[in-house]
């Protein structure tokens, strides 16, 4: 069956009869107005998209004197989890009618400030930015002069609202599940030693909190080294870790593409997965699902980070938000899947465990 078509001739008027509000109620939910009531905005937004509808991008950005344009900034889109967060971040942006600009930084440091106090800033009204290279130390640097959204966990705290995950508790749920399933010998896969912020060293964090609840003594012999979080990466590690002799029940890829990595290197070496070894990832990507078997992961909240981080923006872009920046830390669920508890019934490997 074909798709919904975009009805010709729709109008704010419309969707306003269709929501059962007025027309300024859906003028403030399209341009980012913060203090409407969720179940409304809800109402609004699917008006929107059950018509159809679509601002006159044209008309209203020579109003307000704007391009209509966001950027958003991610270290690299060959990592499913980035790729996927574009994806949503383009969605987002399109039900409010606004369109996204992609840079790729590379984790480059030079690339980053680029991406902050480049000319290309001026063919968007603000910008989304995933930091991977610069941090704390560099905080001057994210004091610009146009909105900005901040995304990831390079700086807390910074010159700019903060979209991020709750990355130590739900490495604690994901460790303290495979710790359910009565796995001891838990291996920490993707650590960056050394590393006081950022990704790597929250998850790590959470990991070595479950095992203390539990009574259990950090092994250094469990934690595999990995720079950037590729499949290839998580394989290394994996096989590193299998060739030193080190005795491994369970494996905790602090992100999917590690997690993947992991898995064929058990699969090469004939280990059986969840038999022998239970293996849990991070990011809950679409790989995720249809790995052999499939994998079980920490969904961070995807989708809510990008909607919450385009409403924040566009906020900012309107002169709507408050004056204080904010920061917004999402939900998470842990999903079990096949290479933590077997074979199950559909319905309950379906069942995310909620922390």
């Amino acid at each position: 069956m074909a798709g919904r078509r975009r009805q010709a001739g729709v109008t704010m008027q419309d969707v306003a009869a269709i929501a059962g509000v007025s027309i300024k109620t859906v003028s403030n939910v399209i341009n980012g107005y913060p203090y409407i009531r969720p179940g409304t905005k809800e109402r609004v937004e699917a008006a929107i998209e059950q018509l159809g509808y679509r601002v006159n991008l044209s008309a209203r950005n020579l109003r307000q004197g704007r391009t209509g344009m966001i950027g958003l900034a991610v270290p690299e889109l060959s990592l499913p989890y980035f790729a996927e967060l574009a994806d949503s971040v383009i969605r987002a942006a399109e039900r409010r009618g606004v369109i996204v600009l992609i840079e790729q930084t590379n984790a480059s440091r030079e690339r980053e400030l680029e991406v902050l106090h480049g000319q290309r800033r001026h063919v968007t009204d603000g910008l989304i930015f995933s930091p991977l290279a610069l941090g704390t130390e560099d905080r001057a640097a994210f004091a610009v002069d146009f909105p900005m959204v901040l995304l990831g966990e390079r700086i807390f705290g910074g010159p700019a609202d903060h979209v991020t995950m709750s990355n130590v508790e739900a490495a604690r749920a994901a460790t303290r599940h495979l710790l359910e399933t009565g796995r001891r010998r838990i291996a920490l896969i993707g650590s960056h030693e050394g590393e006081t912020v950022g990704s790597a060293a929250l998850r790590q964090r959470g990991y070595e909190q479950a095992l203390a609840e539990a009574g259990l003594p950090v092994d250094p012999a469990l934690l595999g080294e990995a720079g950037l979080w590729h499949r290839s990466t998580g394989a290394e590690a994996m096989a590193r870790m299998l060739d030193a002799g080190t005795e491994v029940d369970a494996v905790f890829g602090l992100n999917d593409a590690l997690a993947i990595g992991a898995l064929h290197v058990l699969h090469a070496r004939g280990v059986t997965v969840p038999d022998e070894v239970a293996v849990i990832g991070f990011d809950d990507i679409e790989d995720a699902a249809y790995a052999s078997p499939p994998l079980s992961s920490v969904a961070p909240g995807r989708e809510q980070i990008a909607q919450t981080a385009v409403d924040l923006l566009l906020a900012r872009i309107a002169g709507t938000a408050p004056d204080e920046h904010v920061e917004v830390i999402t939900d998470f669920a842990v999903v079990p899947r096949e290479s933590t508890v077997g074979a199950v019934r559909p319905a309950a490997a379906a069942s995310p465990v909620v922390a």
